[in-house]
């Protein structure tokens, strides 16, 4: 058995694996799996943390994901996980509810596949989503206007964020960047960001849809604590393993 006491570039090497694999490590697993001291454990992570692989948080460390790509070809993908977080979200939507719908391609998802039946008020930042919400007769929809932001697909800045501010939503379906049950939601964006925080004041129920490759793991900017969010929404195949680690959290875990 390798002696990882003695080989620190082997030992950082399988806890960048590890994060990479699972998006969060604690030091006193790590220690007993590498048996080494947990001060060993904390100056690797420590390391690593200024690399910019992870994020110190308290008892270990949480994966860094990568920075989304633009909007425009996120909304390319199609993938069927988006697909199916779509379809597990618009089953959630009450009738007769006033809707926000965050830009972002998984709540792209969101609108394709509402019911045809439900009468609604939906609201959103995004022009390509609020297209889409224009095929359903039942439903008024507000597109909240400003400066179009290329990374998110949506409008950002004091336009929006102010006629926003002048309505009460019944359910808000949040878009994030990643999700870990310390940090929260984050996202990678300052501007987004705040915006998505009015958002949560502004709304009775937040709804969050995540990718496999989402959680655990943290960006740049705080959005909401896990105690905010109502609902997370994630594809059973892929990541019932990853949510296991919100099972403390008073928030309800939707498998699609």
């Amino acid at each position: 058995m390798l002696d990882y006491a003695t080989f620190p570039q082997q030992r950082q090497s399988l806890i960048r694996q590890k994060l990479r694999e699972e998006g969060r490590v604690v030091c006193a697993d790590l220690s007993a799996q590498l048996q080494v001291s947990e001060h060993t454990i904390r100056r690797d992570l420590q390391e690593l943390a200024r690399e910019g692989i992870c994020k110190r948080v308290y008892g270990g460390a949480v994966s860094m994901v990568d920075e989304a790509d633009s909007f425009i070809n996120r909304a390319r993908d199609g993938s069927p996980e988006k697909n199916a977080l779509g379809v597990g979200c618009a089953a959630l939507i009450k009738s007769s509810g006033c809707i926000f719908i965050d830009s972002g391609s998984t709540n792209l998802a969101i609108a394709r596949h509402l019911p045809d039946h439900l009468p609604l008020t939906l609201v959103t930042n995004s022009p390509q989503i609020a297209v889409e919400l224009m095929n359903y007769p039942l439903c008024e929809v507000i597109l909240l206007g400003g400066r179009v932001q290329k990374l998110t697909g949506g409008s950002l800045g004091v336009t929006p964020q102010e006629q926003m501010e002048k309505i009460w939503f019944d359910q808000c379906f949040l878009d994030g960047c990643a999700m870990d049950p310390e940090t929260g939601l984050t996202v990678f964006d300052y501007e987004d960001a705040g915006f998505k925080r009015a958002l949560v004041q502004r709304s009775n129920e937040i709804i969050v849809a995540l990718t496999a490759d989402k959680m655990p793991g943290v960006a740049r900017y705080a959005v909401a604590s896990c105690e905010d969010i109502s609902t997370l929404v994630a594809v059973k195949a892929l990541a019932e393993e990853k949510v296991g680690v919100f099972a403390e959290k008073k928030i309800r875990i939707e498998l699609v």
